[in-house]
Parts: C-alpha cells; sequence; structure tokens
C-alpha cells in the first residue's frame, strides 16, 4: 500500500487533483531551489503552467488584432482615417467678368436648336477674387462634368437696367414697363438638344422714381450628372444682364 501511494503521489494526476492548483501554478517561480526539489510534482505543475500561460498570450494576440482591425475597418473619416479608394473632389465657382456689361455682346450666345435665351458664353474662371476650378474644367462657358456623380449645381444673374425718360408707363404714371427676368440651366448630353434642369422668373416692377431697376435671381439643386456631360447657364433680357463678378455667378460640386 505504501509503494502504490507513493507511486500516485508522484503521478501526473495525483499533482492536479488540489483544490488550489490555479494558485500553486501561478507561484512556480517564487518556489525556492529547495522547495522545487522537495515538490515531486513540481515539474508536472512548472510544465503545464507555462503551457496554460502561452495559451493564454497567444489568445490574448489574436483578439487584439481582430480588434484593431474592426477598428480600421469602422473609424470615421473625422478621425483621420482616409477611405482606401477615395474619390477626386470636384468643385467649381465662376464668376461674372469685372469688365461688366462693356464686353456682355461677346459673352452671349443665342441658343442653338431647342435651348431659350442667350448663354452667357464666358466666366471668369481663373483663380481672380472667388473664382476657381477644381478637377474640373471651362469649355466655351460650359462647365464639363469629369465623372459620374450627384452635384449640387447653382446660379445667379443680375439685372441692371434704366428706362428711357420716353417711354410709355402706366396710366397712373407711377411705375414703369414690366419686364420678364428669366434665367436657365441647361445640361449637354449626346442628345442633340439641351435639357433644362432648372428655371427661374421673375417679373420686374419699380417705381418711376427709381434711376435703376436692380434684380437678382437665384437657384440651385442637385441633380445626377455623367461623365463628360456639360452644363451653362442661359437668360433673357440678355442686353440687361450685369456680370458683375459678386452679384453674377455660376458653380457647381460633387456632393457623392
Amino acid at each position: 500500500l505504501l509503494q502504490l501511494q507513493d507511486s500516485y503521489s508522484k503521478s501526473g494526476i495525483a499533482c492536479l487533483t488540489g483544490e488550489e492548483i490555479g494558485n500553486s501554478i501561478q507561484n512556480l517561480d517564487l518556489l525556492d531551489s529547495e522547495d522545487r526539489e522537495a515538490d515531486p510534482c513540481w515539474q508536472v505543475k512548472w510544465h503545464l503552467g507555462k503551457l496554460i500561460k502561452k495559451m493564454m498570450s497567444r489568445s490574448y494576440e489574436e483578439n487584439i488584432s481582430a480588434i484593431n482591425v474592426d477598428r480600421t475597418l469602422t473609424l470615421p473619416h473625422s478621425e483621420g482615417q482616409q477611405p482606401r479608394s477615395p474619390g477626386r473632389r470636384i468643385a467649381a465657382h465662376l464668376t461674372g467678368s469685372s469688365s461688366r456689361r462693356s464686353s456682355l455682346s461677346s459673352r452671349l450666345n443665342p441658343l442653338p436648336r431647342r435651348g431659350i435665351g442667350h448663354k452667357i458664353n464666358s466666366w471668369e474662371s481663373s483663380r481672380k477674387g472667388h473664382s476657381f476650378l477644381y478637377n474640373a474644367e471651362l469649355r466655351n462657358g460650359e462647365l464639363v462634368i469629369p465623372q459620374t456623380g450627384f452635384y449640387y449645381i447653382y446660379s445667379q444673374i443680375y439685372f441692371r437696367f434704366r428706362e428711357n425718360e420716353n417711354e410709355d408707363s402706366d396710366v397712373l404714371g407711377q411705375t414703369r414697363n414690366p419686364k420678364q427676368l428669366v434665367q436657365y440651366v441647361y445640361k449637354l448630353t449626346n442628345y442633340p438638344d439641351p435639357i433644362l434642369l432648372m428655371k427661374s422668373a421673375r417679373t420686374s416692377c419699380w417705381s418711376k422714381k427709381a434711376e435703376y431697376g436692380l434684380y437678382s435671381i437665384y437657384q440651385g439643386g442637385v441633380f445626377q450628372l455623367k461623365r463628360d456631360d456639360r452644363i451653362f447657364v442661359s437668360v433673357s433680357n440678355s442686353d440687361i444682364v450685369d456680370m458683375d463678378k459678386e452679384a453674377s455667378f455660376f458653380g457647381a460640386f460633387m456632393i457623392g
């Protein structure tokens, strides 16, 4: 019986049946060399403890790697994470010429085919004042779309005019003859005729005592455009358009 008991106590099974096996594994490296030699189970517990620590360390590293991957994929762009395939930023703001009406006749062309009004043929696109082109191109007054997507398009035209004193007024002589002021935004595609995207209109009406009639028309909207589409602005009453750079402008930028 003594021989069997001694053999059992030295076996790996007996060494792992203690209730405080977890504490003993954590304190293996704290045992003195004399205690190690006196404890027949020390080698079994030491190898088991090293194996458990190795497996726990490997599991921790794998979990940390998975968390880092998830954070990389889900971090918002505002925290500095840029998309892997970012689209180009596209924007343009075109202003009227500072020369105003003196050269307006060369900047307006009648629309061909079914277009209405006179197209503004030339805008200030260089970096003078507020105008700029960013990944976009301007050709003959037409803004060329370089990439398919959704764009916000906007335009404002400034009308400034004075009627002659001998022109007819109403019966009471209090108001001048009204004018119908219209602004159009067109799109050119492979289709032969221009496609109307937006139009905005108002009727002028101002006092006879006023020296000038001043009006501006603004409009904007979101449209899906394809690559190589072209957009432009046309107006009615082209003879009274004032191309003041702060008052007459046209632009677009990609939103998605």
